[in-house]
């Protein structure tokens, strides 16, 4: 978990940097002050609530921050807690209750096994189900018309980006349509424009991404972007051709 909630300080400190905020950049100095010296420490070994204390402790830290102190979005820290560690744990790649395959590949082939490639497949993704539709369709032999991607961490750095397989990111193959959705007060979504971060598959398909905006404290929901007229067209233009619909939620 600490090396998690460093690249996560390190995320914030890329941005401030990118945009010339000092300030912001400072306190995510601070922040990093904050995490135990050691490195690569084992979650197990520090009881079942200090990874969750650690983060705790860097979030109020990184509230200082005058562009983050601000947002509706902060309002309260405990929803991003379980969010974060959700993606940290699928990304650590263990061996979990004893079976030989990875947490994260267990969780992938779950996720496969309703699905028919003789069939067409649109995907519907929120979270850290965007994580695993991206990488769970790297290996689907079927037709993907559309993969719908909302409130995606895929781009966040070092966190995310740089730990996705395969290296480097890109397009799964069958994908013929990629539509991405984040809100502006989403702070799962670090870099929301997956099209810089993400290469085109064989077909030159690449994320397009576009914004929307829904009011509430707590704007990460896939319900809040489904009600958005934005993400539900497309999905119901692409249900009238008939095909399967899978959802990946977190």
């Amino acid at each position: 978990m600490t090396a998690f909630v460093r690249a996560l300080i390190d995320e914030v400190d890329h941005q401030a940097r990118e945009r010339g905020d000092r300030r912001t950049a400072a306190v995510a100095e601070d922040a990093l002050a904050q995490l135990p010296d050691e490195d690569g420490e084992d979650d197990q070994e520090q009881g079942v609530g200090e990874p969750f204390r650690v983060l705790g402790r860097v979030l109020t830290t990184l509230l200082q921050a005058p562009g983050l102190r601000g947002g509706a979005q902060w309002a309260s820290g405990l929803p991003l807690l379980s969010h974060l560690s959700q993606v940290g744990r699928y990304l650590r790649r263990r061996e979990a209750d004893g079976d030989k395959r990875t947490l994260d590949a267990r969780i992938r082939d779950r996720v496969l096994s309703g699905t028919d490639p003789d069939r067409p497949l649109i995907v519907v993704s929120h979270s850290l189900g965007t994580v695993v539709a991206f990488e769970a369709l790297r290996s689907y032999g079927g037709r993907v018309p559309l993969l719908v991607t909302l409130g995606s961490p895929l781009a966040t750095g070092a966190a995310v980006l740089q730990r996705l397989e395969p290296q480097p990111p890109r397009t799964p193959a069958r994908v013929e349509r990629w539509l991405n959705f984040w809100d502006r007060d989403d702070i799962v979504v670090g870099r929301p424009r997956l099209e810089r971060w993400m290469r085109p598959n064989a077909s030159g398909v690449v994320p397009v991404t576009a914004r929307v905006d829904s009011d509430g404290l707590w704007v990460h929901t896939a319900t809040k972007y489904l009600r958005q007229a934005a993400v539900a067209g497309p999905l119901v233009e692409a249900l009238k051709t008939g095909p399967l619909v899978e959802a990946f939620e977190k």
